[in-house]
């Protein structure tokens, strides 16, 4: 009887986090009807706020899967209260991805929670949960881009159309990003379970320098292009014009330029 109001605590939604959603609605509402006095300040924040909740969101699904395959500490670290001040990292969970988002309009990824993977069993599971995050930005770029898929645009300001398309972009890279199978991003920690036990060992070692090598390869001018030229036909495929992700990352970056993509 005594735990169960832990567990209730550990599962609470964080204030933290409804205080990001609160900004996410009000800078929403200021951008729909042009109440803000600046439409870039306005956009930022309901972009930027947005953002923040689909990467509370990526790792909640990691945890809420790892729970289910069987690591009982989770709800213990308060991975399951949607609190990002609870991460392993918060430099590496919250600040660097909106760093990257302001510096050039492209979703990094950031490593977060904390799995206690020898308390999970089976191959599936490990695979499962390495896939839950990148998932749940599939599922964000989804809903961003319905009205655009659905043709439901009709009332939908201008403003706010724009700062759909760029978050969807943002989801649409963090998806793709995420899926490589790259050490230290979440497409490796679905195949890890399948390599040998040597191969694992060997690769390792490389593990913390997996984003950095990603990183490292998108300031190359011509893998940048190629990159963002598969990001928008995915965007077009969900019926989002690329003029539309270019107006919203125009809006969102209101400040002189100091854009990490090339202008086209």
């Amino acid at each position: 009887m005594a735990t169960a109001p832990s567990r209730d605590h550990d599962r609470r939604i964080s204030p933290v986090f409804l205080g990001i959603v609160a900004v996410m609605a009000v800078s929403g509402w200021a951008v729909w009807t042009s109440y803000a006095s600046s439409r870039g300040l306005a956009v930022f924040l309901f972009v930027t706020s947005a953002w923040v909740v689909s990467l509370c969101l990526h790792e909640y699904a990691h945890a809420r899967t790892a729970l289910h395959g069987g690591d009982i500490t989770i709800g213990a670290k308060g991975y399951l209260t949607l609190n990002p001040l609870k991460y392993t990292h918060a430099l590496l969970s919250i600040v660097l991805p909106v760093l990257f988002v302001i510096m050039g309009g492209i979703g990094l990824p950031g490593g977060a929670v904390f799995i206690e993977r020898g308390r999970i069993r089976g191959r599936w599971r490990h695979s499962l949960i390495s896939a839950a995050g990148p998932l749940t930005n599939v599922a964000f770029a989804l809903v961003c881009t319905a009205p655009f898929w659905l043709h439901a645009l009709d009332g939908v300001p201008d403003d706010f159309r724009a700062a759909l398309a760029f978050l969807a972009l943002l989801q649409v890279t963090a998806a793709l990003l995420n899926f490589l199978p790259v050490p230290g991003l979440d497409g490796y920690g679905i195949i890890e379970p399948w390599l040998s036990h040597a191969a694992r060992r060997q690769v390792e070692p490389f593990a913390p320098f997996g984003l950095l090598a990603v990183f490292g390869l998108l300031w190359i001018p011509e893998v940048n292009q190629e990159f963002f030229r598969l990001i928008y036909a995915i965007l077009d495929g969900l019926g989002v014009p690329d003029v539309a992700a270019a107006t919203g990352r125009s809006l969102y970056q209101f400040w002189p330029d100091l854009s990490f993509t090339p202008r086209s």
